[in-house]
């Protein structure tokens, strides 16, 4: 989420960024809500149960994106990928069954099409993509796959949004906005975490229609909890699966406890965490395996800054299933999970952001396998 140095990638640096705060070499305009010293970052110095998946691939570094979070598509029955570069201020394409770069979009500005600090992203229904920009406090609509620019929203709201989900909704869509203001920042210049009776308005929902030919946006209300159980203090990831009216929202707030909070799809805290005693460094994306059976799992990231573990639980109990780490994956932000595949990867694929630099990909089957996890049916 927060930028970093980019030769975070170089073994001999790792040590040291343990003990230096996430975005090391940010400007103070460039800080994220998130951001945490700690020397208990790095998977080495922990005893984490897990197993290791080789990645399928891992795309060429760009250490000048600060890339966040991806998400894929079908074109023509082939999966492609796109992640949001936050410090270029553009969307980076890949070809989702190689890791080839192909393309950037966006660039800075206010416009519709330029993008500010792109942080959070989904695709749906093969055709749309939908960007949370942080710096224009806004969520921007493109057309898939041209990336045309169909509109922008949530301007008059939004103040400080990072992740997003979305589902369709009637003739529809719904969306849901991560938004983490905050109350200023204290004398060391760290973010002051609002007071609990002020986080009810940590998310924002949006309905989005097209009529005629032409889009629109309507504000559908805001929610959070402002229980000291409930609350989300440092909110981005929020993923829903609507079979079990349910959404998981990564509590962020180290000092809190960061883990999964469990609400559902009407914003209510329903009192469940998960996570606790899973997560160790600080809960970061979050997708859903849904089988056709009604099964399925949850995958979320626990971010060390060596090597990322992920995090599986079962999609109705929410008990935990095993985890799993890559070979060299690390300090990841956001992930996607394409259940569907393709030919490359005909069981599914999960993307994870990796160092800041790239994306993974990891072939369900080797992770199913590696985790002995029943079949998913399709």
């Amino acid at each position: 989420m927060s930028p970093r140095l980019a030769l975070l990638a170089l073994p001999l640096l790792l040590a040291a960024c343990a003990t230096a705060p996430k975005g090391a070499t940010n400007a103070a305009a460039d800080r994220e809500p998130d951001e945490y010293e700690a020397d208990d970052v790095l998977l080495r110095n922990h005893d984490v149960p897990h197993v290791v998946v080789a990645e399928a691939f891992v795309t060429a570094s760009t250490p000048d994106d600060n890339i966040d979070s991806p998400a894929s598509w079908l074109q023509d029955g082939k999966l492609m990928l796109v992640a949001s570069a936050k410090a270029t201020d553009q969307l980076v394409v890949y070809d989702g069954d190689t890791g080839k770069r192909l393309r950037t979009v966006g660039g800075s500005g206010k416009a519709l099409g330029k993008l500010s600090r792109p942080n959070g992203i989904a695709t749906i229904d093969d055709r749309l993509l939908f960007v949370v920009e942080r710096d224009n406090h806004r969520v921007q609509l493109f057309q898939l796959p041209d990336f045309k620019p169909l509109l922008t929203f949530g301007e008059d709201a939004l103040q400080k949004p990072y992740g997003l989900w979305v589902r369709r909704k009637g003739a529809g869509y719904e969306v849901l906005v991560s938004d983490a203001y905050m109350a200023g920042e204290d004398a060391k210049g760290d973010d002051i975490v609002p007071p609990l009776a002020q986080l009810d308005r940590r998310f924002r929902r949006y309905e989005v229609v097209q009529a005629d030919g032409k889009w629109s946006v309507q504000a559908a209300g805001a929610f959070g909890d402002v229980s000291a159980a409930g609350a989300i203090r440092v909110p981005e990831s929020l993923f829903g699966d609507e079979a079990n009216n349910r959404l998981l929202i990564a509590e962020e707030d180290v000092p809190t406890g960061t883990r999964l909070r469990e609400y559902d799809l009407q914003g209510r805290y329903l009192g469940r965490d998960v996570g606790n005693g899973q997560y160790v460094a600080q809960a970061e994306g979050i997708a859903l395996m849904r089988c056709a059976d009604g099964s399925g799992w949850w995958v979320a990231s626990d971010q060390f800054a060596d090597r990322t573990v992920f995090h599986l639980f079962e999609r109705r109990s929410l008990q935990h299933a095993g985890s799993f780490a890559g070979k060299v994956t690390g300090l990841t932000d956001g992930v996607w999970l394409d259940e569907r595949g393709d030919a490359r990867f005909p069981q599914g694929v999960f993307y994870a952001s990796h160092l800041d630099l790239g994306v993974a990909a990891f072939d369900w089957r080797d992770i199913a396998t590696a985790l002995k996890l029943p079949a998913c049916p399709r």
